[in-house]
């Protein structure tokens, strides 16, 4: 269910200290042991308004991921398309092997799995990451490493779908070198003649 805002003023403090409280119970229990009860104990505020506001777990989960998504990624800009995607890959996998930020990171697509209004929210934050990230691909067309027509959306998100597989269909370790070849492999791709007409209709 989408959250209700208000903008400025006490509820913005509300929802600020709600949701930094979400975060710490998510890094502390995963999505399962996510508690509306817990939330509002650490966040200082009473049950029913969290209650109110958010609904349940899954709205908490959709107000966080859609707070997330309005802070920008530190996407690379290193002049070279490799060493960019590398840059890239290696952020996302750190986001997940981090032991601070990952149990956040993988609580919020395991709520993903389980419930349709956070299933939406983190199809609209990796929209939004992978809309960011493609300017990594404008770039190398501007600098002239790729073919005007690349779609940056889908090289971006060829770049990062391996290390999610690992991460989250066979539970395998996610090491550099993965995120390396996974980055290399999309390189690859971004300079085939399948990638210059990836954006055709």
């Amino acid at each position: 269910m989408e959250p209700q805002r208000r903008p400025g003023g006490r509820s913005a403090r509300v929802r600020e200290a709600v949701l930094d409280a979400t975060a710490a119970e998510l890094a502390e229990h995963g999505y399962q042991g996510l508690s509306m009860e817990s939330v509002a104990q650490r966040a200082g505020v009473h049950k029913t308004t969290v209650y109110r506001r958010w609904r349940g777990p899954e709205g908490l989960v959709a107000d966080a991921l859609a707070r997330a998504a309005d802070q920008s990624w530190p996407i690379p800009d290193t002049g070279s398309l490799v060493d960019d995607l590398r840059g890239l890959t290696e952020l996302l996998r750190t986001g997940f092997t981090d032991p601070e930020a990952s149990p956040v990171a993988a609580a919020f697509v395991t709520a993903g799995m389980q419930h349709p209004d956070a299933a939406a929210a983190l199809r609209s934050f990796y929209a939004a990451r992978h809309a960011e990230a493609a300017v990594i691909i404008e770039r190398a067309i501007a600098r002239g490493e790729l073919t005007p027509g690349v779609d940056g959306t889908e090289i971006v998100r060829l770049a990062v779908a391996p290390l999610f597989h690992r991460l989250f269909i066979t539970h395998e370790p996610v090491t550099a070198e993965h995120a390396r070849r996974a980055a290399d492999a999309a390189v690859t791709l971004a300079e085939s003649s399948w990638a210059a007409g990836s954006s055709a209709p």
